[in-house]
């Protein structure tokens, strides 16, 4: 089968977003496979000639590490292993989530360290170019032996167990066996732990996000620039010079972008009355801009982590070791997801207090920005609605990653809670998503009453294309069907913008 090879290293997130994003095959390189070859019949050597207990190769796992499995029992200890394991609770993980967990599961099995075979390798290949989906829970891993419960279910269905999820149906998935004629997999020694093992869900939730921020850190400036002009404020925050003085990059970025978004206008060159604008306004380069930060940051942290082998223990063919760590431990990840909870928190937070500030009747607008202020209740409420996601979003920034609870009768006595960041952080980004439309929603109807004086070419091409979906809001209408098609535009625009 045609396909992008699998590398041995990916240089950027957005490398790897992109096979996902644009339902790129890929396949095993001949390099690849004979590394995975290779690591496998080194394991199997070091078996045969060794009589010694091995963690997790030919011993119980967890606490019972110290009970030796006779070699005629290590199949049946592979599948055991990961039957018990499945048993996670709560919400399915969204499908696009699946397809990140199964890249990169593929792609750290692919280094050849892992002692795993081949045929399991490919039948994650097979899964991932055929969109078949392992169902798979959010609640279960203490994200430090690795993700365990989530990473079991993922890795059911090569047994035969478990369920898939094919064209939006679930399925069992022996179904899907015969369906597509293949036969259930033997896992051999070490591969069940070395499928469960490993920081995949973390890490999927947290690449996925990265990419997702990415892009709403450029909606929210640019939806920040319209209300910008609504407000009637000023330029003056955004001036180069002031931003050269504090060296930061990401302050730099914001203001040369809101720059960028307002240049052309009259609108922001008019006469001020204002002599100085609320920190909303005022500030918005140093607060998205430290968020834009933290995104690099974060990036670093993730790019480290795709291209990484985080099962255990892990085998050296060419040093004839095998090593027993804590590379799957989720912590630098765990630590990574609630600095960027924290980051996408405040683009919410500040967003939510401009909305506040153009309904509040200042700078010439009217009251809740419509006409007939008191017969309609106009924008009121929307406010209320952005106030309750933020403060919501405040509760689910308290750190996962100081937590721990002693688990496996104490053989794993810290653990990172890694997944339980991961899964807060996308329902933190969902809520961010939701509050910049509400902004979005806001400052396009605030800004329909300085029509009298022009904004720049840019932002009335995005106000324009916003209107073909959204309409003004002459009457109080069901807001809730504005504010998710401002959700909806929001999600499938591509914006625009031209160089300085």
């Amino acid at each position: 089968m045609l396909g992008t090879p699998i590398t041995p290293e990916f240089h950027s997130i957005e490398e790897f977003a992109k096979i996902i994003q644009t339902k790129t095959s890929i396949l095993l390189s001949s390099e690849v496979s004979q590394k995975i070859v290779a690591g496998r019949k080194f394991l199997d050597d070091k078996l045969k000639r060794t009589e010694e207990p091995i963690y997790g190769i030919n011993t119980g796992f967890g606490a019972l590490c110290d009970v030796k499995i006779e070699n005629e029992f290590l199949v049946q200890l592979q599948e055991n292993l990961v039957r018990s394991h499945a048993c996670g609770m709560g919400e399915t993980v969204p499908e696009e989530v699946v397809k990140w967990m199964l890249l990169l599961k593929i792609q750290s099995l692919s280094y050849g360290l892992s002692g795993v075979q081949l045929s399991t390798v490919q039948r994650l290949v097979d899964y991932f170019n055929g969109d078949f989906l392992p169902v798979i829970y959010q609640q279960g891993s203490l994200g430090a032996s690795g993700d365990l419960a989530p990473l079991a279910h993922l890795s059911l269905p090569l047994i035969g167990e478990g369920e898939m999820m094919l064209n939006g149906t679930k399925i069992p998935a022996s179904d899907l066996n015969k369906k597509m004629n293949w036969a259930s997999l033997k896992l051999q020694s070490k591969e069940g732990l070395a499928l469960l093992n490993g920081t995949q869900f973390m890490a999927a939730y947290g690449a996925f996000l990265v990419t997702k921020f990415e892009r709403i850190i450029e909606w929210a400036t640019a939806i920040a620039a319209i209300s910008i002009e609504a407000f009637d404020a000023r330029l003056d925050p955004f001036h180069p010079s002031l931003h050269t003085i504090r060296h930061h990059k990401g302050q730099q970025e914001i203001a040369s972008q809101i720059r960028k978004w307002l240049k052309g206008s009259e609108l922001i060159n008019q006469p001020k009355k204002a002599v100085q604008d609320p920190y909303s306004f005022r500030c918005i380069p140093q607060v998205i801009g430290a968020s834009w930060d933290v995104l690099q940051h974060v990036k670093q942290v993730f790019t480290n982590e795709i291209n990484a082998v985080t099962d255990n223990p892990t085998i050296f063919p060419d040093e004839d070791l095998i090593l027993s760590g804590g590379n799957f431990h989720g912590q630098p990840l765990a630590m990574a997801l609630d600095y960027l909870s924290i980051a996408m928190h405040e683009l919410g937070s500040i967003s939510e207090r401009r909305v506040y500030q153009l309904i509040s009747g200042k700078r010439d607008l009217p009251p809740f920005l419509v006409a007939n202020p008191g017969l309609n209740s106009g924008l009121m409420i929307p406010q209320y609605t952005a106030a309750s996601i933020v403060s919501q979003n405040k509760q689910l920034c308290t750190p996962a990653s100081i937590d721990t609870i002693d688990s496996s009768a104490g053989q794993e006595d810290h653990v990172s809670m890694g997944a339980n960041a991961a899964t807060k952080a996308y329902r933190i980004f969902e809520n961010l998503e939701k509050l910049i439309a509400i902004e979005l929603f806001t400052a396009s109807q605030a800004i329909h009453f300085r029509k009298n004086t022009a904004t720049s070419p840019q932002i009335q091409q995005l106000v324009n294309d916003y209107r073909n979906e959204v309409s003004f809001v002459e009457n109080d209408r069901v807001l809730h069907i504005d504010i998710a098609n401002s959700l909806k535009f929001l999600q499938e625009y591509s914006l625009r913008l031209d160089n300085e």
